[in-house]
């Protein structure tokens, strides 16, 4: 039997849409656009709105450098596909400001000279935010006394470096990042 006559019963592939329309709320701003399946929400936020605050560090979720607010949860956003998010709240380091006032993490961040290079900060000031709603919502961490779990949990140094640990800084700034944040929450 000849090979092209074996081809002939088969039916075409089906081509499948490798595109989808999701609703983003990003610093407060609804936007509806379409998305590759394949794009992380790091990748929509630097590519599609031109907010460059989050980095791509490792790429692997290692770092925190793409470090975003989701529904108020940070998240390593290198890691998390902008087509899962449809209706999500996104919070980059741009967004936390009010108009010309910086967040309090920020202005803390800024008065500590909490940064060197400044490639980290994003991130590690995004997820000082996470970390703060965390704590005062309960939700305890590996250091955490079992005391206090069932309420706000208090942050000292420890539990502030143990929370922080997901964010690493190549400039080593780390005990002005653990000030600025001790600072917030005096």
């Amino acid at each position: 039997m000849d090979s092209l006559a074996l081809g002939a019963d088969l039916e075409p592939e089906p081509v499948v849409d490798e595109h989808s329309t999701v609703t983003l709320f990003v610093n407060g701003e609804e936007t509806t656009l379409t998305v590759d399946h394949r794009a992380t929400v790091l990748e929509t936020l630097r590519e599609r709105f031109g907010l460059t605050g989050a980095k791509k560090g490792c790429d692997h979720g290692q770092c925190g450098a793409c470090t975003v607010l989701v529904d108020g949860r940070r998240i390593n956003s290198c890691l998390l596909l902008a087509v899962t998010q449809d209706g999500a709240t996104v919070t980059t380091v741009e967004g936390l400001a009010e108009g010309e006032s910086l967040h309090p993490v920020q202005q803390a961040f800024v008065e500590r000279d909490a940064l060197q290079c400044g490639f980290c900060t994003p991130g590690q000031i995004c997820s000082a935010v996470g970390m703060l709603r965390e704590a005062a919502d309960g939700h305890p961490s590996h250091v955490t006394e079992p005391d206090t779990a069932t309420g706000p949990v208090a942050l000292d140094a420890d539990e502030i470096r143990e929370r922080m640990s997901g964010n690493l800084c190549r400039c080593g700034a780390y005990p002005r990042i653990v000030e600025a944040i001790e600072d917030v929450i005096e």
